[in-house]
């Protein structure tokens, strides 16, 4: 069965194997030499002042930078679930939030954020997502991260990447927190999430807040190559290795050109064949289609060992979302483009002719 979920994506075997190692003490100077190497990949992965490395899932370092950096009010961005959970997460801990919401397949503007921080001058922190997974929209993140720099400089840009570092580059000019996961397009399993850090942020958190997620505490712990807390080792060993492997196959440029290529050939196939992609401004790391019929399609994929995502809430059973993430190979990109066509033609929607495989091929290769 092939895994093409937006998360978890499948593990490679070198790194399955790497992980496979005898089990380290997280005081150790053995552990902590990985640490230092891990780090220094990060720094590379994300361009930013600072790297953290937490044992949590994604969320844990969404909570972490809210806590941390809103201080006064947060503007969260709700164009699916997971910018919902920003606003969750600030009432939880008391700090005043003010939302822009949309539906899940349209994105926010840069206007609408202005607009937003006119009427809310106590605003200092925004939380917004890169890639707004639930849907698989992309946010002008960029776009908007310097139209609020530009109306107050003092005001914390969180951006979560979980679903795009590692997927593209990303302009980090005006973002202080920027938030990543083990088991997206870093091939990983769940359990370590990753912050990337701008100096003004790492000066916003002060002495931190919270406990297990005080910031300020896990700097001053990182800088000396451990952790506050019990480290992730298995990931982090996983992590490096995976980072290597991304490095000896071309570097993260052809990751980013390899990814966007594979997404945008695979939107085509799915448009060749009478589908149509749910996001209005579709992200690289998946491709989303809305049908009617998007349930009994994911069904009818595992009769060809593919497993793709669904929605969740309101459209759970309306979309089907394709992973992109990673290091994927050809062949299995086009099987699952391939298996997408003969789910139709087994559901009796069309015909199988191999226009998906074909278009694929053509856009993907230049066949």
């Amino acid at each position: 069965m092939l895994l093409f979920t937006p998360g978890p994506t499948p593990v490679p075997e070198s790194v399955r194997v790497a992980m496979a190692g005898e089990t380290l003490h997280h005081r150790t100077p053995e552990f902590e030499a990985i640490f230092e190497r891990t780090r220094t990949l990060l720094f590379e992965l994300l361009g930013m002042d600072e790297v953290l490395m937490l044992a949590s899932s994604g969320t844990g370092a969404m909570e972490g930078a809210v806590i941390n950096l809103a201080h006064s009010k947060l503007l969260s961005i709700n164009s699916g679930k997971f910018g919902e959970r920003f606003g969750k997460i600030a009432l939880a801990h008391g700090i005043a939030n003010v939302e822009i919401k949309h539906e899940w397949d349209t994105p926010a503007s840069v206007e609408e954020v202005q607009a937003a921080l006119n009427a809310n001058p106590d605003v200092d922190a925004i939380a917004i997502q890169i890639c707004e997974s639930a849907g698989g929209l992309r946010h002008s993140v960029e776009e908007i991260a310097a139209a609020v720099k530009a109306h107050n400089p003092s005001i914390m840009v969180i951006a979560d990447g979980i679903t795009a570092v590692g997927v593209e580059k990303i302009d980090v000019t005006n973002i202080d927190c920027l938030i990543s996961g083990s088991q997206k397009a870093l091939m990983l399993p769940p359990g370590l999430a990753i912050m990337g850090l701008s100096n003004a942020a790492i000066e916003k958190i002060g002495s931190g807040k919270g406990y297990y997620f005080n910031l300020a505490t896990e700097i001053k712990n990182q800088r000396k190559n451990t952790t506050a807390w019990t480290a992730a080792t298995t990931i982090t060993i996983g992590l490096e290795s995976i980072l290597n492997r991304i490095k000896a196959e071309g570097g993260l440029d052809k990751l980013y050109a390899d990814t966007a290529r594979r997404a945008y050939a695979t939107r085509e196939a799915m448009g060749a064949i009478g589908l149509s992609i749910y996001p209005t401004n579709p992200a690289d790391s998946m491709t989303t289609v809305g049908d009617a019929e998007a349930k009994k399609i994911r069904s009818t994929l595992k009769q060809f060992d593919v497993n793709v995502a669904g929605g969740q809430d309101h459209i759970k059973d309306s979309i089907f979302r394709i992973n992109h993430m990673g290091l994927i190979a050809p062949y299995e990109a086009c099987w699952a483009v391939n298996a997408v066509e003969l789910s139709l033609a087994a559901m009796g929607r069309r015909t199988y002719d191999g226009t998906a495989n074909r278009v694929f091929n053509t856009v993907y290769f230049g066949l």
